[in-house]
């Protein structure tokens, strides 16, 4: 499960801190946390990664508006460390602290660096050549500090893994085969239920081999779930289409409609249902993916009406025009 981290707090900031405010009290802690300036200290080193991870959130738009809809958890489970520091400007932070982009690395990777300072990282693996991807710099192994550069990790790879919308719902144990090294291997991932359309799976040291002695790199799975021939999936909502006459949307009607994970249930249609009114199933759509529970399934009402009409029809609908209908 993802880890729960509340930015605000670890910069000390309110929900509805600027921008500006948000950059002041970064440059404060990171000033105070500086590695240079706590030899020794592993608890300055752990604080030091913290406020660069928050900062690293808050002062991205776009990172910040998706920590903020979907809260810690839900975030962790969209963006992947490398995804929350891939585009952050190391140098254009620190220029104003006096560290050279140089002093920087050599304090957050433990080695000196041969890049040109003030250089942005954009690519997959933002700091590839140093021996160092994001998952171990920040939070997951390699310290701060450490003084001893690491072998170099082999390549991330990447691929698409396409599943239905009950699998989705269900979850699921697929088998995948893969090539590494010129050789297949067939992997077992497990998909938990709930899953979202292109939510990105991790499996540790499944990617490339390392030609410097270093792990393996990582594989990452980009989940794909196929349109349903019945069912449209909104959120951990369900929305299915149900025919009635029109003679049953006036006079109201009981009718069976399909779930997606448990099976058909009757619903009554008031008297005089309109075209496209929506019937609510309580928790029977999509299992949430954190917690208990799960979303809804509405029935959108749809008022079919006939190609033609017989001799008694016709008199049927004439009268009811009379009658103002």
């Amino acid at each position: 499960m993802a880890r729960a981290t509340d930015y605000y707090k670890i910069l000390g900031v309110d929900k509805q801190a600027s921008l500006e405010e948000i950059k002041k009290k970064y440059k404060q802690l990171a000033l105070k946390y500086h590695p240079d300036r706590n030899k020794g200290s592993k608890e300055a080193e752990e604080k030091f990664k913290s406020i660069n991870e928050a900062y690293a959130v808050l002062s991205d738009p776009e990172k910040r508006k998706q920590y903020d809809t979907f809260g810690s958890t839900g975030f962790r489970q969209r963006y992947s460390q490398e995804d929350i520091f891939r585009g952050f400007d190391i140098g254009d932070i620190f220029k104003d602290f006096g560290f050279t982009t140089e002093d920087i690395f050599a304090n957050l990777f433990g080695r000196r660096s041969h890049q040109r300072k003030g250089t942005r990282f954009h690519s997959h693996d933002p700091y590839q050549g140093m021996g160092y991807d994001f998952q171990d710099t920040f939070g997951h192994g390699t310290p701060f500090g450490r003084g001893e550069p690491g072998p170099q990790k082999g390549t991330d790879l990447s691929s698409e893994l396409y599943i239905s919308l009950e699998e989705a719902a269900r979850g699921v144990t697929k088998e995948i085969t893969t090539t590494r090294a010129g050789r297949r291997d067939t992997l077992t991932v497990k998909i938990p239920p709930g899953i979202s359309d292109g939510k990105r799976l991790r499996l540790a040291h499944k990617g490339d081999q390392s030609h410097y002695g270093g792990p393996p790199g990582d594989l990452f799975l980009m989940v794909k779930i196929r349109d349903h021939p019945l069912f449209r999936r909104e959120g951990d909502d369900i929305y299915v289409e149900k025919d009635l006459k029109l003679s049953e949307a006036l006079l109201g009607t009981t009718v069976e409609v399909p779930t997606l994970l448990e099976g058909t249930r009757r619903i009554k249609v008031p008297p005089c249902t309109q075209n496209g009114a929506r019937l609510r199933l309580r928790g029977t759509g999509v299992p949430h993916l954190q917690g208990s529970g799960q979303g809804d399934t509405y029935v959108i009402i749809k008022v079919k009406l006939p190609g033609s009409l017989s001799k008694r029809q016709k008199e049927l609908v004439e009268s009811m025009a009379k009658e103002g209908l």
